[in-house]
C-alpha cells in the first residue's frame, strides 16, 4: 500500500506573485508529506495550459524537492516524450542524475501529453505522436544501461556515443505509463511497466481498469518488454480533502474538483473557461452532474466514443471529501478495486494552502496509520 501526492501546479490566479506562491506552497506541502509518512510525490508535465497545469518543468521541481528530502519518492508522472520537447538522450541523462542525487528515489513515468495545444507548441500533430513516443520509450532504458548507444530509427537518430551518468538504481528506476483509456492499460501491461491511472473515475471503474491491466501484464511477451525491470503496479488518482468539518471539506473539495474538470474540458475538449463559485457541497455536486450530462451530449453529437477519460471527472466522489473516516472508507474501496498506490490530488482550483496542509496532516496521522496497521496484521 503506497500513499502519494500528485501535483499539476493548478491555480485560478495566474499572476506572477500567485504562481510563485503556489510552487513554494507545493514544496512546503511535500515536506510535511514526508514527515507524515507519505511514500511519493509525483509531478506532471504540461506546457501552455493556463490555469489547468503550470507544472511545465517537473525535472527542476523534483530535483529541488529531492534536495530538501531524504526519504520521499520522487515521481515523474510523466515525462512527455515528443523528441523536440524532451530528446531521449537528455531524458536519460536527467533521470539518471536525479536518481543518483536522490540515492535511488526516482520513479520514471512516460507519456505523450494530452492536447494539441501542447503538441503544437513543439511543432507536432497530436494524432501523429504515438509512434515517436513508442520509439523513445523503448530507447531510453537502453541508453541508461548500455556503455554506448547507437540508434537509427524512424524519428530519432543517434550516432554511436557514450551517454553518462548511469542511474543509481540498477538497471534503472521503475518505469510507468500514464493511462486513462483501456488501450493504454493494455499497452502498459503488455510492455511490463506500471500504470498511472490519472482519471477521476471511481472505484468501480478502477476495478475494470485493474482487470484489463493485470491480464495484459500476465500475458505479456518478452519481446514487448520496455526496459529491463518489469514493474507490475497500478496507481489510482484520488481527489481528497480531509478536515474535521465534513461539509467544509465537501464544499471546498467539490468546488476545486469542478474547477479542475472545467479547466481540463477547456483545453482538452474546447469547452468554456472554468469558473469558481462558492456553493455548498450538494450544490457543487449537482452542477458537476449537470455538466457531465452536457459533456455526454456534446460528445455524442460529435460521434466520439464516450469513456471515463471524458466524463470520469464528474463522478461524485464525496467519500474522499470529509473527515478521516470518510477518506478511509473511500481509499479502502480503491485498494479493494486493485490499486497498489493512491495518488492523492489536493491542489485543485482555489483550494487554500492551509486546507491542503490540514488534509496532509489528517491523512498522515489518521488515514495512513489505519492502513499500515491493517497491512501489518495481514502479514502476521
Amino acid at each position: 500500500m503506497k500513499f502519494s501526492i500528485i501535483y499539476e501546479a493548478q491555480m485560478v490566479d495566474t499572476s506572477r506573485e500567485n504562481e510563485a506562491r503556489t510552487f513554494h506552497e507545493t514544496i512546503e506541502q511535500s515536506l510535511l508529506a514526508e514527515e507524515m509518512g507519505f511514500d511519493n510525490v509525483w509531478a506532471v508535465e504540461h506546457t501552455a495550459l493556463t490555469q489547468y497545469a503550470h507544472m511545465s518543468a517537473p525535472e527542476t521541481f523534483l530535483a529541488f524537492l529531492a534536495g530538501k528530502t531524504t526519504r520521499l519518492g520522487i515521481g515523474h508522472g510523466v515525462v512527455c516524450l515528443p523528441p523536440a520537447m524532451n530528446h531521449p538522450v537528455k531524458v536519460a541523462e536527467r533521470i539518471a542524475t536525479l536518481d543518483i542525487l536522490s540515492n535511488g528515489r526516482v520513479h520514471f513515468g512516460m507519456g505523450k501529453g494530452g492536447t494539441q495545444q501542447e503538441a503544437g507548441t513543439f511543432g507536432y500533430d497530436l494524432a501523429a505522436l504515438q509512434p515517436m513516443i513508442d520509439e523513445s520509450m523503448y530507447l531510453i532504458p537502453k541508453i541508461m544501461v548500455q556503455d554506448e548507444i547507437e540508434h537509427d530509427g524512424e524519428y530519432i537518430q543517434i550516432p554511436r556515443r557514450p551517454i553518462h551518468p548511469k542511474p543509481y538504481q540498477d538497471p534503472h528506476p521503475p518505469l510507468y505509463m500514464a493511462c486513462t483509456r483501456s488501450d493504454a492499460l493494455i499497452t502498459a501491461g503488455g510492455r511490463g511497466i506500471g500504470a498511472l491511472v490519472l482519471g477521476f473515475a471511481g472505484p468501480e471503474d478502477i476495478a475494470k481498469k485493474n482487470a484489463i491491466y493485470r491480464e495484459a501484464f500476465a500475458n505479456r511477451k518478452a519481446e514487448d518488454q520496455v526496459g529491463f525491470r518489469p514493474t507490475e503496479h497500478l496507481a489510482a488518482l484520488c481527489p481528497a480533502l480531509v478536515l474535521d468539518d465534513r461539509e467544509k471539506a465537501r464544499r471546498i473539495g467539490l468546488r476545486g474538483q469542478r474547477f479542475f474538470v472545467e479547466s481540463l474540458a477547456y483545453w482538452y475538449q474546447g469547452g468554456p473557461k472554468p469558473t469558481v463559485e462558492d456553493l455548498s457541497g450538494d450544490e457543487q455536486a449537482a452542477v458537476l452532474q449537470a455538466e457531465k450530462e452536457a459533456v455526454v451530449a456534446y460528445l455524442s453529437e460529435e460521434k466520439i466514443t464516450i469513456g471515463t477519460e471524458h466524463t470520469g471527472g464528474y463522478e461524485e466522489v464525496q467519500d474522499a471529501y470529509g473527515r478521516p473516516e470518510d477518506c478511509i472508507r473511500y481509499v479502502q474501496r480503491l485498494f479493494d478495486a486493485g490499486a497498489d498506490e493512491i495518488l492523492f490530488l489536493f491542489q485543485m482550483g482555489a483550494v487554500p494552502h492551509e486546507v491542503i496542509m490540514e488534509t496532509i496532516r489528517n491523512i498522515g496521522e489518521k488515514v495512513i496509520p489505519h492502513f499500515r496497521e491493517q497491512q501489518a496484521l495481514a502479514a502476521e
